[in-house]
């Protein structure tokens, strides 16, 4: 059984890591170094990842039935995944048009 503050802090510690890289990844694709903004993207991936499985092993232990105790910490926690998920959905998207943007003289 996880840890709960142990299982939130895992969730918003990633999530908030997967969301910085997001936003730098996007001040390198604005700047033109597509390159270091994909590797942190792919890094940005793995925090994702990472915070993903713990909100996964909570929801198992839960099995929907409520044994998982909700807290606003707990809310907390979702909430950012939930807006680290749309800014790399976002910024992927974003990343995307400058690279078909012609480069600045």
């Amino acid at each position: 059984m996880l840890d709960l503050e142990e299982a939130v802090m895992g969730i918003i510690v990633n999530a908030g890591q997967s969301r910085s890289l997001c936003f730098e990844a996007l001040s390198c694709a604005k700047a033109g170094n597509f390159a270091q903004a994909e590797t942190l993207l792919e890094q940005a991936n793995e925090f994702a990842k990472e915070a993903h499985l713990v909100q996964t092993k909570l929801i198992e232990e839960d099995e929907g039935t409520g044994k998982t105790q909700m807290t606003l910490v707990m809310v907390h926690a979702q909430d950012h995944l939930m807006t680290s998920i749309l800014a790399k959905e976002l910024i992927t998207e974003l990343i995307s048009v400058y690279k078909r943007l012609p480069a600045e003289a």
